[in-house]
């Protein structure tokens, strides 16, 4: 009787919803087929020689005879609403295909019970074995739809206690209550097997009413006529374009974090997921291949009050005397990225009352709080202790001669302290960022000559102890700090890569590069390569020349752009078949 119950007010609720999905996507994957087909030929890629008669032996072109490549492929749904779902639309070729694809599925299968293909005119339908997953299709889609709540159990209530009476019981002029069961209560001995059993009931139950939804839902597609899922948040231009909303996708997080925070009392001073949405309005990433590189474009929208904040912090003049002693020639890899950091301080109050903007916190609080940081930080000044700019460079891989410091256990298991000079091959690298504070950095390096953890070597600093990287110095020049292993590599002879990187930092706030082929030169020749990889890493190198990301110094709508680019070196042909070309090579010699 209680299943009975159960079963009657899942079916209540169920149709309590909403009779309509809503129409608010928290996400949107767009596969740009149309897009795509004009850069690779989409029956070049499926016969390809690796997929059909290599290792992989993939019957992809099965499913190439019943889906339209060169249209558009979606997926979108949404998580944040009372009825979360994903739904995939697929361009078909033949309705009769469909359903005699899946009938011979279904003969293939193992499963005992075996779905139905059902017709409703209109449409036909065809539901997974565990009822999850709901498939259907006219004359030119399938959908793939699902509904993605899932049942919890929350039925922990501990029986009640036993009924007792009170009896009392003399002992000399002392009355004392005992209490005494009045009946015998066995509902701990067979708890467990009633949880379970019920939890398996009522889960059951709710599969079934699940059921039920996503073929109401499915007729509601398609019983007038089958629209196609579109957004305006998508790029066409793309190959691949993707769009999430942030808020959104942090409610998923933050659901999760709830059924925790209940047990502390912390929580109530953590920032809500809606004010991180707040923050950031959605997020892009969208996919190009092109004959001579794979680019990926973050696009990120902020919200125009950070919009604004953001705009300021990475619109910045890079201090030009750090140009001095970046390297002759293009090393191994390099990243520079030089933003406003008097404007990040100053914008630190507003973006601490953004954030912690919590019921549970009054917002004089917040002012108070933020007041005395203010009060207590000089942002003009503290801003000259690090000015925004950084870079790091990665010039080779070289053996040196390194000390190391381990401990050892002798025979009456006592450890003792063993330093050891091995070779090795050491990774050389600088550190360069500027600060313009007039003593900062002169006192930080007379400190450290004082307590004897700095030895002047000429011009610069070295810096005394066990060196895991060899030995590192610190150097400066004004303005200029440098912290690295390799001295000679910071007096550059001509400044022909400092040209490149400035023309590259108009535009952009942050820049970085690494150069494949040198970066696998050198570590094949540095001996840590294993004998077997080298020969797909030189492959690696023959192939793909470097791989650069951006990121623009203005934003354009409130919308920030980065960009990571894989680019080849070869430019005949599209760079999914050279990437495919390259895996059968490796994999047949």
């Amino acid at each position: 009787m209680k299943q009975f119950f159960t079963l009657l007010i899942l079916l209540t609720l169920s149709f309590s919803y909403s009779q309509e999905l809503s129409k608010k996507q928290d996400y949107f994957i767009q596969f740009n087929g149309s897009q795509l087909s004009k850069k690779v030929s989409v029956a070049e890629v499926l016969n390809h020689s690796l997929l059909k008669n290599g290792k992989m032996k993939l019957d992809v072109n099965q499913y190439a005879d019943l889906i339209k490549l060169d249209q558009k492929i979606t997926v979108h749904g949404n998580y944040s609403d009372s009825i979360p779902y994903y739904q995939v639309t697929i361009p078909i070729k033949s309705r009769n295909d469909i359903k005699t694809f899946l009938t011979q599925k279904n003969k293939e299968s193992d499963s005992i019970a075996k779905p139905l293909i059902e017709d409703f005119g209109q449409y036909s339908v065809y539901n997974s074995g565990d009822k999850k997953t709901t498939m259907a299709w006219n004359d030119s889609y399938l959908v793939i739809f699902g509904l993605t709540k899932r049942y919890s159990y929350n039925d922990y209530t501990i029986p009640p206690p036993p009924v007792v009476d009170s009896v009392a019981v003399e002992a000399t002029d002392v009355v004392i209550d005992v209490p005494v069961e009045s009946s015998v209560d066995t509902t701990y001995a067979d708890y467990s097997d009633n949880y379970y059993g019920n939890y398996q009931k009522e889960q059951t139950a709710f599969d079934s009413i699940q059921a039920i939804s996503q073929n109401r839902f499915i007729k509601l597609l398609f019983e007038n006529g089958f629209a196609v899922p579109t957004s305006d948040k998508v790029h066409e231009t793309a190959d691949i374009s993707c769009w999430v909303d942030y808020g959104a996708a942090l409610s998923g997080f933050n659901s999760a974090y709830m059924a925790l925070a209940q047990f502390t009392t912390y929580n109530k001073f953590f920032p809500n997921q809606k004010n991180w949405g707040n923050f950031v309005k959605g997020i892009n990433v969208d996919f190009y291949f092109d004959n001579d590189n794979a680019r990926v474009e973050e696009i990120v929208e902020y919200s125009k009050p950070i919009a604004d904040i953001v705009g300021k912090i990475s619109n910045r003049k890079v201090n030009k005397n750090i140009f001095n002693y970046f390297p002759a020639q293009k090393p191994l890899g390099y990243l520079t990225y030089h933003f406003n950091t008097k404007e990040m301080l100053n914008s630190f109050p507003t973006l601490t009352a953004e954030v912690f903007n919590n019921p549970y916190i009054l917002k004089e609080d917040i002012g108070v709080a933020t007041d005395l940081i203010s009060t207590i930080i000089d942002e003009k000044a503290t801003a000259t202790l690090f000015d925004g700019d950084l870079s790091m460079f990665l010039y080779d891989v070289a053996e040196r001669e390194v000390t190391t410091k381990t401990y050892e256990y002798d025979e009456n298991f006592e450890s003792k302290e063993v330093v050891k000079t091995v070779k090795k091959a050491v990774p050389l690298f600088s550190v360069i960022f500027t600060s313009t504070h007039p003593t900062f950095g002169d006192k930080l390096i007379q400190l450290g000559v004082r307590k004897k953890g700095l030895t002047q070597k000429g011009n610069y600093y070295e810096i005394k102890g066990t060196q895991e990287f060899g030995n590192l110095f610190i150097f400066k020049d004004k303005d200029v700090l440098i912290i690295g292993n390799s001295i000679d590599h910071v007096f550059p002879k001509d400044n022909s890569f400092s040209k490149e990187v400035k023309k590259e930092l108009k535009q952009n706030y942050f820049a970085a590069q690494v150069s494949m082929d040198k970066l696998v030169t050198a570590y094949s020749n540095s001996g840590e390569a294993k004998p077997s990889d080298v020969k797909s890493l030189n492959r690696l190198a023959q192939q793909f020349t470097d791989v650069t990301l951006y990121s623009g110094k203005k934003l354009v709508d409130n919308k920030l752009k980065f960009e990571l680019k894989l680019n080849s070196s070869k430019g005949d042909k599209n760079i999914i078949l050279q990437t495919i070309d390259m895996i059968e090579e490796l994999s047949t010699k």
